[in-house]
């Protein structure tokens, strides 16, 4: 993954959106009533679905593979866990928004440094 200030903003960017933007279709879909299995399906799907064309806004700008795979997993798990948190219990959109963008950023964290981990490049990140 690129290192320069540029990208690392666009990649902490488009998780960001990413993830409050998911978290805000699944917090409108899900209400209390549902199942938490349910719930986090839909919120997994709905996720992954929007996910997809965020993501190709964000391409041209960052690259492809160093957006589409953090923004991916972010549409998903930040779908499921606000889905699953709305099935509990009432989520304002700006809690459901701001818990979406911060499982953006740790997913992001996540996989650069599990990135950084399977290339064996520790000492050059360390350094």
């Amino acid at each position: 993954m690129e290192r320069r200030f540029y990208f690392v903003l666009g990649d902490c960017l488009a998780n960001s959106t990413v993830g409050a933007l998911c978290a805000l279709a699944a917090v409108a879909m899900v209400g209390p009533s549902w199942n938490m299995v349910v719930a986090m399906g839909v919120g997994m799907i709905a996720g992954m679905a929007l996910a997809i064309p965020a993501s190709l806004l964000f391409m041209p700008f960052f690259g492809a593979m160093e957006v589409m795979v953090p923004v991916m997993l972010t549409g998903m798990l930040s779908g499921m866990g606000v889905a699953m948190a709305a099935a509990m219990r009432e989520l304002s959109l700006e809690a459901a928004a701001v818990a979406g963008a911060s499982t953006g950023l740790g997913v992001l964290a996540v996989v650069t440094l599990v990135n950084i981990q399977l290339q064996g490049r520790v000492d050059e990140w360390t350094s």
